[in-house]
């Protein structure tokens, strides 16, 4: 049984008055003087960050727009939309024309919702350890899981519009409203301390989280925290924390907890392709040894809108939900990353598909979409699906401690077989032993770029490629060979699959209008209006 929708998340926080004359006890909310003199008041505090802020950002957004964290793959120009033409913003991010005003609503609405998860979490952060009745224990794990989703809030604020105001107390009075934005570093510190708590000093489950109530673990903090430092070593920051994502990554590798899913292979030891690793991961409700961080759903309380984008919309008819819609699509650039014929992923029915047969046999072939979403149940019979969405990999942080070590510690035997694990499960057709070798006595620099292809290819579908062309600074340019080579090029002044030429200023998002109207002590990213 699923346990974070069975609980009563809280809705409101501050309860103003004008005068002792008008006081009254409220009984639909919950006062600062009422709240948290109960050990359940803190549980329910961070029982809403579980659907606020970051998450909200993975499960927000209807059938034609998709979910606010697309907007970076979007603008990477490798992702389409079909309904693109009634959502302006996917438009003017891929077209590059995106700034404050035209995009207003949609990135004031990013905004807002990272803002308010900053804000409970900020609430529960300062009150929770002086909750009355409440275990220490507890106290400092729910403190460390509402150090997890503030810190994850700031990471996407700063990947996206770089400074922005540091807010680390509730509001509580009218003083002090309006902040500036803080640099880029100091709100790195913060999101770094607290995923160092979460991590060290939290008590967190040191178990998957489908076996923690789907509460946060202490993998999941990790697993950021190491992605985190992987970030700093990159732009703009450019510290060298390599060293730290490697240490923190080799910290869920080595716990034992996590590893990849294997495909299920035939007499002959070949993959059987309906029940490779990447369908069964498709298939499962949720898989506890690949899946560190992921969010959860129950039909009837909090349903999964993501099969509604495994397929086009003209293959709506053949469903039973009323709309579908290629929200998701890759461009033919994108794919051709990929080996068409060595690489399992690229292959029909396995990340993406391009066909449906009907029951009469008729085949039916349309634009890839993903794969990855398709819950035949849902899609088939119900309309409504509960499956949890993935969010962080076993796969990711194999990745992230590949490319951590060969910058800190040089290819090593150890960084080879990290991303040898990744490669020997899509390169289907190859031995281990020839994928090792064909890594052995790369530089440094190579074997970061093979890194960085994989992760190209591996986490598309936890959204992770635009930020990583930010924090690299390199945009991946793909031939139509059919081979997968992908060249890595300065992404300023690289041209997208749109025909639009990438500059400076798009590599961080306008701030919304309506917050500079609203704090005038903010200020516009630079190249904007």
């Amino acid at each position: 049984m699923k346990n974070i929708h069975k609980i009563f998340l809280l809705s409101g926080l501050l309860l103003f008055s004008c005068s002792d004359f008008l006081e009254e006890n409220p009984r639909n909310q919950i006062s600062l003087n009422q709240f948290f003199s109960q050990p359940n008041h803190a549980q329910n505090a961070v029982n809403s960050l579980y659907r606020t802020g970051v998450p909200n950002m993975l499960i927000g957004g209807g059938a034609y727009s998709g979910t606010r964290i697309m907007l970076g793959q979007y603008m990477s120009g490798f992702f389409d939309n079909e309904y693109k033409g009634q959502e302006p913003h996917i438009q003017n991010v891929q077209q590059l024309t995106i700034d404050g005003q035209n995009t207003d609503d949609y990135l004031n609405g990013m905004w807002s919702n990272l803002y308010l998860g900053i804000s409970r979490a900020n609430n529960a952060i300062k009150y929770i350890p002086d909750t009355p009745g409440l275990p220490d224990q507890d106290k400092n794990r729910l403190v460390a899981e509402a150090k997890f989703f503030r810190a994850y809030a700031y990471y996407l604020l700063v990947q996206w519009f770089g400074e922005v105001p540091l807010v680390e107390e509730p509001y509580e009075s009218l003083e002090n409203l309006f902040i500036a934005r803080s640099s880029i570093k100091s709100i790195y510190d913060l999101i770094t301390s607290d995923l160092e708590f979460s991590v060290n000093q939290g008590g967190l489950a040191d178990v998957a989280m489908v076996n923690n109530g789907y509460r946060i673990t202490k993998g999941a903090a990790a697993t950021l925290l190491a992605e985190v430092y992987l970030t700093m070593s990159g732009f703009p920051l450019r510290e060298n924390r390599y060293a730290d994502a490697a240490r923190v990554a080799r910290s869920v590798i080595n716990s034992g907890v996590y590893s990849l899913t294997t495909h299920d292979k035939n007499s002959e030891g070949k993959v059987i392709p309906e029940n490779s690793a990447y369908n069964k991961i498709r298939k499962e409700q949720a898989l506890a040894n690949e899946y560190i961080y992921q969010l959860e759903f129950l039909v009837g309380i909090a349903e999964n809108n993501y099969p509604q984008w495994s397929y086009p919309v003209a293959l709506a008819s053949e469903v039973r939900y009323a709309i579908t819609n290629g929200a998701y699509q890759p461009v033919p650039r994108f794919l051709w990353g990929y080996n068409k014929d060595e690489d399992l992923r690229v292959q029909e029915k396995q990340f993406f598909h391009t066909t449906f047969t009907r029951q009469n046999g008729q085949l039916l072939t349309f634009e890839p979409t993903p794969y990855r979403w398709h819950d035949d149940v849902a899609l088939f019979q119900t309309s409504t699906s509960g499956k949890d969405l993935l969010a962080y990999s076993y796969a990711d942080v194999l990745l992230i401690a590949a490319e951590a070590i060969a910058q800190s510690e040089g290819v090593t035997p150890e960084a080879i077989g990290y991303l040898a694990d990744i490669k020997e499960r899509a390169y289907w057709k190859q031995s281990r032993a020839d994928i090792i070798a064909g890594l052995n006595g790369m530089s440094a620099t190579a074997f970061t770029e093979e890194v960085w292809r994989e992760r190209y290819r591996e986490l598309v579908f936890e959204f992770k490629l635009w930020f990583d062309m930010v924090r690299t600074r390199k945009f991946p340019q793909t031939t139509e060979s059919g081979n997968g080579n992908i060249q890595f090029v300065e992404l300023v002044g690289a041209t997208s699959a749109w025909g639009r030429q990438f500059q400076e200023r798009h590599l961080r998002l306008p701030l919304p209008v309506r917050e500079l109207q609203r704090n005038p002590s903010l200020t516009q990213n630079d190249g904007y209006n």
